[in-house]
């Protein structure tokens, strides 16, 4: 096992302020700050390597244990799952999933089976399940809004954050599903291992995250 703690961040917004985030704590973040293409980076002064991915590797990455720690969405921990701890809400990326469709639509009228868009099957699945709803899911990889435009779904389920794209193209929410923000995970076998540094490292992001009711 790798002597260092390796720390996974999902790529965008999150990272930036995950980057943030390392700042408070007093970390130097120059490398992060100003890292051209590379995609593994030192943390000077400490014994903390920092990995860019993208937040389903991310998620894969601290499974498989060739990172310590990941930062990701909620959304992303939602649809794929995974065997590690869940230790923090950081507070920010705050979103939502909701179920979405053509405004001054009802998506609970009549008694068809509804077809649902998404790029998140498992999410939708687990949301519709849990109101006893059987649904036809449709497994969509770009513009999700589209769907129920060109008459392919009822609705669609999709992360939501301010609302402006749904209303650009004629949708409104119908339901909120989900909320989403950043999580803090942890490999299982590393909580063990490195118990005390990664301990250590998780406290000192808790006192410096948004969320300081965790």
């Amino acid at each position: 096992m790798n002597s260092k703690v390796r720390i996974a961040l999902t790529k965008g917004r999150i990272e930036s302020k995950a980057v943030e985030l390392l700042d408070r704590i007093g970390y130097d973040t120059s490398e992060l700050k100003n890292k051209g293409r590379r995609l593994i980076l030192s943390i000077p002064n400490e014994d903390i390597e920092v990995v860019l991915a993208k937040a389903a590797d991310v998620i894969t990455y601290v499974e498989h244990g060739v990172c310590d720690i990941g930062v990701v969405g909620k959304d992303t921990i939602m649809e794929h799952g995974g065997k590690f701890f869940e230790v923090l809400d950081l507070g920010f990326g705050r979103c939502k999933f909701a179920l979405a469709g053509k405004k001054g639509g009802s998506f609970y009228d009549g008694y068809g089976v509804k077809t649902v868009a998404t790029k998140y099957p498992a999410v939708t699945r687990a949301f519709f399940e849990s109101k006893g709803m059987d649904v036809d899911i449709v497994k969509i990889e770009g513009s999700v809004e589209l769907a129920p435009l060109v008459g392919l779904s009822d609705g669609i389920v999709d992360i939501v954050e301010t609302g402006t794209t749904l209303k650009e193209n004629g949708l409104d929410v119908f339901e909120d599903v989900a909320p989403i923000s950043a999580r803090l995970i942890v490999n299982t076998v590393s909580m063990k291992l490195k118990q005390e540094r990664v301990s250590e490292i998780v406290r000192l992001i808790k006192e410096n995250c948004d969320d300081k009711n965790n």
